[in-house]
């Protein structure tokens, strides 16, 4: 029985052994030869955004994962990147624009790599020598990844991570330029990968969108960036990454020409003989007819924009109209309704970032960069616009002053008069109008306050603003660039006739910075903004999106036949690079900001007079009962402002030089360069003397200087004394006016133009200056404006003849010319020094004295 319990006591323990459960070896993932685990495995439990590039997410970590496919290998890819949230101060902002490039994906080892085409230059593949195509030209290679699971060599796996939580696809922090970072200015520090993450992911079949946000500590910072910025040591930039499969369609690129301005891209044929070995292609929309045999028909995909649905819903139609207008222009081109203007459902399941609508978006800034900003994107390859937006400020429909400029800066932007910088590679696609339409549409009101408009008057002048800012932005989406010549269409007789402005427009283009065109008598006020576009963006629309030809030679002479009439009046054009808004920039005073009229010399000392009788009615119009005086400030800081920006004008047509740009046997063709006639030359040396340097120039506002007191924040007068600084702001109105004239390239240009007709000299500029600066008061007191313009005067006359203790950058005659007026100006104050008060005395005794020592050194 012992036994027998003994047997059953092992059967129990071996039926026991038996069914305890077995320790559980762990199996290493599947893995591919290489040593890297299949995608299904690495991508187990993520979630999926399928689409062009699919992304795999984790989400536990937030990890991202990017997949590639065999076949994407090789292949153009087009990478597009914008600052979907920023900080101005870190040089940002929503709807910025950062990169639009062609990419390709190449495969080396068990790497990856991002390949940045350089498109810049063409072969002739016929041509022996475009089998060295690639010598001495590099292409970038900006990524280049481990693959970290791959399945069948077919699919592979990307660590997204690498890619995008990083600067590598496209350069987040601001460059730093040598001569222009100052120790004082504000630094994002350096990023945090750990801190920055995705903020949406976006997937479709032609396109994938990230969202990043990235974090940027910086610990020791000092300089905060402003009331934007919550902490400076810690700063948030998000930004849109875009892959975009390269479309797959008949679109014909098309030739620039330098007749009609538009967004190009810059190709140089290095198999050319040609003095202009140029085939840039114009940025322009695949627009198709879906009758080709129709004269007027129908696109087969029209330009649709969606006005977003933060919009305010009393601007909503102007908005809408002012896009619809476009309409006119394209029927040019032979297409109708080529524009469609939606908007935006509270419903929509897409938001205003996703590239695949064109949006009309509105923000709201604490230091708005704009008042609108509309680019878009392209394929480089072919120029043809993929997509589009239109940012709008919310700033622009206010009467806010900018409370971060001075109170001696505001609306006087002074660039350095002798040393301007070329700087880095201009943005072709920058836009101020909307800073400028708010000067204007401060103005304007100002204007309508103080003859007493009406209410509806008034909100029928801020939707004529903002449909002129649709316009205009607009007109960039389409792909034209400005044209800051066009707003001398009219005479100043003919410009607030409506008859006249409501058949061509107000100005030739609405491409244009133009001054805001306000009648002194309110009764007989015209437009005060253009309403459609012009006959220049009539015919510019034609030239882009007509149907083209099939053969080659023919659409040649067709194109050459439609860029044949831009000797028209009507027509004429001038880029940013051919405008004078700098002092020393350009040649062609015509191709201005803030002017119009035909005669815009003469126009625009009648604005000064109109702005300094406008000014002696301020002090009443916005005296109110329980308010400040802040509302007083702001305007006399635009009507002042608007002083600066007429003379301005005015002082670009002394020493300017008319540039026309038609071909050789053109009808109607000029010479290129033909001076300003001297008279009309003296004509504005006249009002610049009599409405700028004349001792009763700045009298108009005399009423008003103690009254500008800005309206008192906690402490934000620490540091700093609260009153105004009148005469810093009038020296800096004389000098936006004084660092043009007396420009080296300006004075310059003054003396080559005498080879082909100028007859107005360096010598002549600095006789009638010295008259205007001195003589009027000569006999007597000098105000305290005289006082610092004649000092001011006297220190550039010395910078220009080299006696300053530093070599002059002048040439011969202009040296020469400001050292004889020294002399002139010696005499005159040694033979007056005992004439006026004792300040005019003291004053000029220190001129006799400066330009003594000055010849001593």
């Amino acid at each position: 029985m012992k036994k027998s319990l003994l047997l059953g006591l092992s059967a129990v323990v071996i039926l026991a052994a038996a069914c305890k459960p077995k320790k559980q070896v762990r199996m290493a993932p599947a893995k591919k030869p290489g040593g890297v685990p299949t995608v299904a495995v690495k991508t187990k439990g993520m979630k999926r955004y399928p689409g062009l590039f699919p992304i795999y997410q984790d989400t536990t970590t937030g990890k991202a994962y990017m997949q590639i496919s065999a076949e994407q290998l090789g292949k153009e890819f087009i990478y597009f990147a914008y600052t979907e949230n920023g900080v101005l101060q870190a040089g940002h902002h929503r709807g910025s624009y950062r990169d639009n490039e062609i990419f390709r994906l190449r495969k080396r080892y068990d790497r990856i790599e991002f390949v940045k085409e350089n498109i810049n230059f063409y072969f002739d593949s016929t041509n022996a020598i475009s089998k060295a195509a690639n010598a001495n030209i590099s292409s970038s290679v900006l990524v280049s990844e481990s693959i970290i699971a791959k399945t069948k060599d077919s699919i592979f796996l990307l660590s997204a991570d690498d890619i995008f939580i990083g600067e590598d696809l496209a350069r987040v922090t601001p460059p730093s330029i040598p001569g222009f970072s100052s120790p004082f200015s504000f630094r994002l520090g350096r990023l945090n990968p750990k801190k920055s993450s995705y903020q949406k992911i976006r997937n479709y079949p032609s396109n994938t969108d990230l969202v990043v946000e990235y974090v940027f500590d910086n610990p020791s910072a000092f300089i905060s960036g402003g009331n934007e910025v919550a902490d400076p040591r810690s700063v948030n930039i998000q930004m849109q990454h875009s892959f975009i499969e390269v479309p797959d369609n008949d679109f014909v690129p098309r030739k620039d020409d330098p007749r009609v301005g538009y967004f190009m891209e810059q190709v140089n044929d290095m198999t050319s003989f040609s003095a202009t070995p140029y085939r840039d292609v114009i940025h322009r929309w695949n627009l198709v007819k879906k009758d080709p045999t129709a004269a007027l028909s129908e696109p087969v995909k029209p330009i649709t924009w969606w006005i977003e649905n933060t919009t305010p819903v009393e601007y909503r139609e102007t908005i809408r109209q002012a896009g619809l207008a476009w309409n006119q222009a394209f029927e040019k081109a032979g297409f109708k309704n080529a524009v469609e203007v939606k908007i935006q459902p509270d419903t929509a399941d897409w938001d205003a970032g996703d590239i695949r609508y064109n949006v009309l978006r509105w923000t709201s800034s604490p230091r708005p960069p704009f008042g609108g900003y509309g680019p878009s994107f392209v394929n480089p390859r072919t120029g043809e616009i993929l997509g589009a937006d239109i940012m709008l400020e919310f700033v622009f429909l206010t009467n806010r002053i900018n409370q971060y400029k001075l109170f001696t800066s505001a609306g006087l932007e002074l660039p350095d008069w002798e040393n301007q910088v070329e700087g880095t590679e201009p943005d072709q696609h920058a836009c101020h109008v909307g800073e400028l339409l708010h000067h204007n549409t401060m103005l304007g009101m100002s204007n309508l306050v103080a003859n007493n408009a009406t209410a509806a008057e008034q909100d029928e002048f801020i939707k004529s603003a903002i449909y002129y800012l649709i316009l205009h932005e607009m007109g960039h989406t389409m792909g034209l660039m400005h044209n800051m010549k066009a707003s001398n269409l009219w005479l100043p007789e003919e410009i607030h006739d409506k008859s006249k402005t409501s058949t061509l427009g107000l100005i030739g283009s609405v491409m244009d910075y133009p001054a805001i065109n306000i009648n002194p008598d309110h009764s007989k006020q015209g437009d005060f903004y253009t309403t459609k576009p012009g006959p220049y963006d009539l015919w510019a629309i034609e030239y882009a999106y007509s149907t083209g030809l099939s053969d080659a030679a023919a659409e040649d002479a067709r194109l050459n036949k439609i860029l044949s009439r831009s000797t028209e009046k009507e027509l004429t054009f001038g880029n940013d690079a051919d405008d004078m808004r700098s002092p020393g920039k350009g040649a062609d005073p015509r191709v201005m900001i803030f002017d119009i009229s035909g005669d815009a010399v003469n126009y625009s000392a009648s604005r000064i007079e109109m702005l300094n009788k406008t000014m002696t009615k301020l002090k009443k119009t916005y005296a109110k009962e329980g308010e400040g005086y802040q509302a007083l400030v702001n305007s006399y800081l635009t009507l002042t402002g608007e002083i600066g920006n007429a003379s301005s004008v005015i002082s670009r047509y002394i020493g300017g030089v008319y540039v026309e740009r038609s071909v050789v046997g053109q009808s109607g063709a000029k010479a290129p360069y033909t001076p300003v006639p001297s008279d009309y030359q003296k004509t504005a040396m006249k009002h610049l003397s009599n409405l700028i340097f004349a001792p009763n120039a700045f009298d108009a506002p005399q009423g008003l200087y103690n009254y500008l007191q800005r309206q008192r924040r906690g402490f934000n007068f620490f540091g700093g004394g609260e009153d105004p600084d009148i005469h810093g702001r009038v020296a800096r109105t004389q000098m936006n006016v004084l660092v043009h004239i007396l420009h080296p390239n300006t004075l310059e240009r003054v003396t080559n133009s005498t080879l082909y007709g100028n007859t107005y000299t360096v010598t002549d500029i600095l006789s009638d200056l010295e008259k205007a600066i001195f003589d009027a008061d000569l006999n007597g007191s000098c105000n305290t404006f005289r006082v610092n313009l004649q000092n001011n005067y006297v220190s550039m006359l010395i910078r220009i003849a080299g006696l300053n203790g530093k070599a002059s950058n002048y040439d011969n005659v202009s040296q020469a010319a400001a050292y004889a007026s020294l002399l002139n100006i010696e005499k005159k104050m040694k033979a007056n020094q005992t004439k006026g008060n004792a300040t005019t005395q003291a004053h000029r005794k220190f001129i006799a004295f400066t330009i003594q020592k000055a010849f001593e050194k």
